[in-house]
């Protein structure tokens, strides 16, 4: 069978053999996208869930905050900005007030042509367009300690908008269940100091911490208290086909239009396959999400339910920007002499970065791991704890023939945008 999997902007053909295939490839389930998305976005904000519409809940407000994605999610900023501007302008908020905050957690900062490709030329020109920096606490309002012991430090310069919008896209996520809604504020515009406990031990090391799970998954619930502390007067969610095109929006309360975008969701990406695997082939979902190696361990989280104990995931990734933040690089580096992330439990907070560590250990505890890729060399990746392939032919020709005749596939060309698992 011919496929193409998704890496880096062009695609990766692949064949692999077909009477090893223990279903066709898994994909997102066929929906129709929007005929319209611009009338359908006007129309969620007109016609909202659970809330006012935007227009009535902007009226009077002298300050606004839209909360934005960073480059690492490919939510459609241009479809859902310009609609949202419009109406919050005409109902009174002065252009000059408005901020376009860019959720980096994180992650390094969105600017020059990533801006422009991240919100369009016209609206990096014409708007006030600012990265939020996670590690400059300064920049951050202490809103108290949750509970469970999580600091929740928030950007100030959402904490002081009148108006206070969130956009996103929902989509399974490795951690929180899925993304979206609540996620955009924690992680996306919180301090260092918030993440660092939110996603400790546990939180992380919690069973119910997995792709899918929102029912006592820990990591959800902690960031949907954190976001309900910053406040959230308004959201406008996605959710997108295989090709990136819109397929449902919905709009209003951070909770309930989450909630629907979910089940929308829910419905296209779940894919079964009728018994365990002993290779999966996958791939990161192309750019942006496979730049590094620190975003390319959700395509391989995100597989680990249809995986037998002791089965091997074949990853095709770009990685066109190497391993990660330098924090990152250097718990590999502790990994590899003395295992240092291996015992995350002695400790309530994880340090910047190690958490995508912690969600590696779930993978390579359970299976081998080979990753086919332009981006780091052989030796990084066996640092990695992973072993390089020169194409995923050969790596899947050997996987087969290390578990026999019997030994079935599966194929997942974009990754992490599908919910895997095993029926029945």
């Amino acid at each position: 069978m011919n496929i193409t999997l998704d890496y880096g902007r062009t695609g990766l053909p692949i064949t692999l053999p077909d009477d090893r295939l223990i279903a066709p490839p898994l994909a997102i389930r066929p929906a129709e996208p929007l005929p319209n998305p611009e009338a359908a976005i006007e129309a969620a904000l007109a016609n909202p869930i659970g809330s006012k519409p935007l227009a009535e809940i902007a009226r009077g407000k002298k300050s606004a905050c839209i909360v934005i994605c960073d480059i690492t999610r490919p939510v459609p900023n241009k479809a859902l900005l310009p609609p949202i501007l419009r109406t919050i302008e005409a109902a009174g908020v002065p252009r000059g007030e408005i901020t376009i905050l860019i959720a980096t957690g994180l992650h390094r900062p969105n600017e020059g042509d990533e801006l422009i490709e991240l919100v369009g030329e016209e609206i990096a020109k014409t708007y006030r367009c600012v990265n939020h920096f996670g590690k400059d606490r300064d920049s951050h309002d202490f809103l108290g300690t949750t509970p469970n012991g999580v600091p929740v430090w928030i950007d100030k310069r959402y904490m002081a908008a009148d108006l206070k919008i969130t956009t996103g896209l929902i989509e399974p996520h490795l951690m929180a269940g899925y993304s979206g809604g609540r996620k955009v504020i924690c992680p996306g515009i919180v301090g260092l100091e918030t993440v660092r406990v939110w996603h400790g031990p546990k939180f992380l090391e919690h069973p119910k911490a997995d792709v899918g799970s929102l029912d006592g998954n820990p990591v959800h619930a902690e960031n949907t208290l954190i976001a309900k502390m910053a406040g959230c007067d308004f959201i406008a969610n996605v959710c997108i086909d295989g090709k990136r095109r819109i397929l449902w929006v919905g709009a209003g309360d951070m909770i309930e239009a989450w909630k629907q975008g979910v089940n929308f969701c829910r419905e296209v990406v779940l894919a079964g396959v009728p018994a365990p695997c002993d290779v999966v082939v996958t791939s990161c979902a192309g750019y942006p999400l496979d730049t590094t190696w620190y975003q390319a361990v959700k395509g391989l989280t995100g597989v680990l339910s249809i995986v037998k104990q002791g089965g091997t995931i074949v990853l095709a990734a770009s990685l066109t920007e190497g391993l990660g933040s330098p924090e990152f690089q250097e718990h590999l580096e502790d990994y590899e002499t003395n295992g240092k992330y291996d015992r995350p439990s002695d400790r309530d907070t994880c340090e910047m970065d190690e958490w995508q560590l912690v969600m590696m250990k779930k993978v390579t505890q359970r299976c081998r791991v080979k990753v086919v890729t332009q981006g780091l060399s052989p030796e990084i990746l066996r640092r990695c704890h992973v072993e390089p392939a020169a194409s995923v032919e050969a790596a899947v020709a050997e996987a087969l023939a290390n578990y026999g005749p019997a030994a079935r596939l599966a194929v997942i060309p974009k990754g992490p945008y599908v919910q895997p698992y095993v029926m029945g």
